[in-house]
């Protein structure tokens, strides 16, 4: 049986009990949460790993760092650098997508090195491979050949995947009727409309969805559904497009539920502050309930360099209204492929939305930490303010870099420091005076 089907049948396996426990939460309520689906445990049978982990609602908000070769950087070490940088700076689970180099040993070397799940986005793949090996274009790409590559990736240990089933005739016809600012700017979203318009044909992942779900199945692969008509800037968001995709999205939620088959679902990138709580809503109401793994969102689009903070900013208000996957965004987002230091600031970034939104939705233990590093605060405690951060090597490079006043003060107030001043006012011997 798959994972959803031993929550619906109450079968406490010990991979359940495993992630009950990683999770801090009773056996119990997680398996009723993938029984209702609101919870998903991405964890391929080919991929052995410890930290297995659950995305939804009554956990941790997650955080995913995406990595991968690129053309014109196809060397995997770069990938296991960032891969390494990604796990230190505390992904909870990583990306592979890889357009450059021989994919399938890049996966591979990915997957020996990743403790956590791994997603991917099978038609990255199969369209590299037509255009780069065949020399053909995209549109050429076969129906068999997209599903051999989503197998083999499946056989290879690849926990979640990231499909664009819910973008239909239907759903082009929409979008071509109005005019949007950006059109598409998923890059598997564009793969599957310019296959689709070359053929004349129906979407081939909605088309042989059962064909599918039964292969994901059999190797316990999460379906993430993708969102590839997502809004590629905030004039495009919450659109007739958007939102038809999503409808889509919730109908095909349920025949993978159906199916036996765990499903998330993937949000937008470029939304305004006001309309993230709403499209929230809507995808919980729209997808009955299922986990949403948003891309930001990024609420602003004027600050390249900087969108590893838009996209924090978008993450935790997500986060707080609901949200519970976070896919983090690095500074070099829309100008080049990451570096290592690019995936470390993503994450860490994402790691505090993510955080602030679990103090936002009131999870049980979220506000421990933040109490800890007030106590240390209060009784200047450096390195146990360094030890509770984030960030640790960058909090303690900060702190020897600042100096210290008699060894318990920043440079900053020095003597004046506001904790030493109050401590010293109200002492009894002061209040004596």
């Amino acid at each position: 049986m798959s994972i959803r089907e031993d929550a619906l049948n109450r079968n406490l396996t010990p991979l359940l009990a495993a992630c009950a426990a990683n999770e801090g939460i009773d056996p119990q309520l997680l398996m009723e949460g993938v029984a209702r689906g609101t919870v998903a445990i991405p964890k391929n049978v080919h991929h052995q790993f410890e930290r297995i982990m659950a995305v939804g609602q009554g956990v941790a908000t997650k955080v995913n760092a995406n990595i991968g070769s690129s053309k014109d950087h196809p060397e995997v070490e770069n990938e296991l650098q960032k891969l390494c940088v990604a796990l230190k700076a505390g992904a909870d689970t990583v990306m592979d997508l890889s357009m450059g180099g021989n994919l399938s040993e890049v996966r591979r070397e990915i997957l020996s090195h990743c403790p956590v799940p791994l997603g991917t986005v099978p038609i990255y793949q199969s369209i590299a491979q037509t255009v780069e090996l065949q020399k053909k274009d995209i549109g050429e790409v076969t129906v068999d050949e997209i599903f051999r590559t989503i197998e083999e990736q499946a056989r290879d240990g690849v926990d979640f995947m990231t499909i664009h089933c819910g973008i239909t005739r239907s759903t082009l016809d929409r979008v071509r009727n109005h005019q949007r600012l950006m059109g598409v700017v998923s890059r598997g979203g564009s793969f599957t409309i310019e296959w689709m318009s070359y053929n004349n044909k129906e979407n081939p992942m909605y088309e042989h969805y059962d064909e599918l779900l039964a292969l994901l199945k059999e190797h316990e692969v999460t379906l993430s559904l993708g969102d590839g008509i997502r809004p590629g800037c905030l004039a495009d968001a919450t659109d007739r497009g958007q939102l038809q995709e999503l409808i889509h999205l919730g109908e095909l939620t349920l025949r993978a539920w159906d199916a036996g088959v765990q499903v998330m679902i993937e949000g937008p990138g470029h939304m305004p502050m006001n309309q993230i709580e709403a499209n929230v809503l809507l995808q919980k109401r729209l997808c009955h309930g299922a986990p949403f793994y948003v891309l930001g969102p990024l609420v602003t689009d004027i600050a390249p360099g900087y969108d590893h903070i838009t996209g924090a900013i978008g993450g935790a208000i997500a986060g707080a209204a609901g949200a519970d996957f976070l896919c983090y965004v690095t500074p070099a987002e829309h100008l080049k492929l990451p570096n290592a230091e690019d995936v470390r600031e993503g994450v860490i970034a994402s790691k505090i939305a993510a955080h602030a939104a679990d103090l936002a939705k009131g999870l049980p233990g979220a506000m421990d930490r933040d109490i800890a590093m007030a106590k240390c605060r209060n009784n200047l405690d450096w390195k146990g303010q360094i030890d509770l951060s984030l960030d640790p090597e960058k909090a303690r490079r900060f702190r020897d870099e600042g100096g210290t006043y008699k060894g318990d003060a920043c440079s900053m107030c020095g003597s004046y420091c506001a904790i030493k001043v109050y401590k010293r006012a109200t002492s009894a011997k002061r209040q004596q005076q």
